[in-house]
């Protein structure tokens, strides 16, 4: 692949989401008879019809939003390995992410900072996925061409479509409760689809 620039969604991608979907869905049912299984199997639908599952399934049960815990995510066990060997073998890595403020603290907390040259999340910018502005921005950043770069992220309506569209190449990393998520019949397909960051080592 001719890729000089590799960037990467955080949450379900790097960064391991399941404890804090879990907690929020505990918060909503709380007081309910709403059973934890049966929210997640909307939820899962929901994510299969393109969807966000846990907003639509709490849409859906007519429960309010309950807060994110951040505190309950973690890195996924391969996500340094990985990172250390794409920045070893000398590709220039990147951060696009829809994240709450403080997206640097929390890779740098996580140990994960050292190794990204450029990091565009949407609280600082200001532009949200799937908006194309803030692929633009990071590629801007980063002084790349979109042909020349790569988004991995686990959602196809905000890192592998977008993506696709401004000519980059994507790797959707289906983790996470957008591994839900069909594909569109149009014949559009990101580069590669893969189940877990360690096979990136095998493409790169």
């Amino acid at each position: 692949m001719k890729t000089q620039w590799i960037f990467f969604d955080i949450g379900s991608t790097l960064i391991d989401e399941t404890k804090a979907y879990e907690h929020r869905i505990y918060d909503a049912i709380e007081g309910t008879d709403i059973t934890f299984e049966q929210f997640n199997k909307m939820r899962k639908y929901f994510a299969s019809q393109n969807l966000r599952g846990d907003i639509e399934a709490i849409e859906y049960f007519g429960l309010k939003r309950t807060p994110w815990h951040s505190e309950d995510e973690y890195p996924y066990p391969d996500a340094e390995k990985v990172l250390a060997y794409l920045h070893g073998k000398g590709y220039k890595l990147g951060v696009i992410a829809n994240q709450s403020p403080g997206t640097e603290e929390r890779l740098h907390s996580w140990g994960l900072l050292k190794y990204f040259s450029t990091v565009a999340a949407s609280a600082e910018l200001g532009i949200s996925k799937p908006d194309k502005k803030i692929f633009l921005k990071a590629l801007e950043i980063s002084h790349c061409s979109p042909e020349n770069a790569t988004m991995i992220g686990d959602r196809l309506d905000n890192d592998i479509y977008p993506a696709m569209l401004l000519g980059m190449k994507t790797i959707w990393i289906k983790q996470g409760i957008s591994a839900y998520q069909q594909l569109d019949n149009n014949g559009s397909a990101p580069d590669h689809i893969i189940k877990s960051l360690i096979e990136l080592t095998e493409i790169f």
